[in-house]
């Protein structure tokens, strides 16, 4: 159980929501640890520096990482995961978490804030993860990155037309883009429409029954006028 009092945060039982969210999103009890410990380490790195938002402590593990863990299922066979403006880790260092140990698995982490790309850092070498971090901007990575790519996810980063911006170096080689998206995903496919020609799908969320998973399967600019 995660404990929050010696952080300077109420003292929170954690137990029930992590019970909730495992029954969600079942993992192996090995995965189970390494999550335990990165919230004790997110837990105490929240006394730093806001990487989630403070009324979502309580619910961490529902709000934060079954919402991450869900991805995983999507992209069943995936190893190369790139996660867009990565903040405290979710869904990047969660997928990671579930990862280790996977023949090629390698997640890499886009995040331009600097004490967010350093709690990144230390998080997955505490955890001995499969994870590079990049603190550079999010245009800068993606126009330069080489590698092959399976995934590319993004949580909270952008509306989905500027977010089809920033992630189509990487999804024109063939990776499927899952964006998790809040109740508005309908508004922004609609606009987002107007300047590409997507191919999507509309996964519910485990996690908020408002929300959803939108999994790009192609994404093209359409020429101006």
């Amino acid at each position: 159980m995660a404990r929050s009092g010696e952080n300077n945060f109420p003292a929170m039982d954690l137990s029930a929501d992590k019970k909730h969210a495992l029954e969600l999103t079942p993992v192996s009890n090995e995965v189970a640890a390494r999550l335990d410990r990165l919230i004790e380490l997110l837990l105490e790195a929240q006394q730093r520096m806001n990487l989630v938002a403070r009324s979502t402590l309580r619910e961490i593990w529902t709000r934060h990482v079954a919402d991450s863990l869900q991805l995983i299922a999507l992209a069943p066979s995936a190893r190369v995961w790139i996660d867009l403006g990565s903040g405290g880790g979710f869904p990047g260092l969660v997928i990671a978490c579930a990862l280790v140990g996977q023949a090629g698995a390698r997640v890499h982490l886009v995040e331009s804030t600097k004490k967010k790309a350093v709690f990144l850092e230390e998080a997955a070498r505490a955890l001995r993860l499969p994870v590079i971090v990049h603190p550079v901007r999010i245009e800068e990575f993606a126009a330069t990155f080489g590698e092959r790519c399976d995934v590319v996810t993004a949580r909270a980063v952008a509306p989905l037309d500027k977010l089809l911006d920033l992630a189509a170096p990487l999804l024109k080689t063939g990776a499927k883009g899952l964006f998790l998206k809040g109740q508005d995903v309908e508004a922004e496919l609609t606009d987002a429409a107007k300047c590409w020609t997507i191919k999507s799908t509309l996964v519910p969320s485990k996690t908020n029954p408002h929300a959803r998973v939108v999994v790009i399967h192609s994404a093209a600019r359409r020429d101006k006028q």
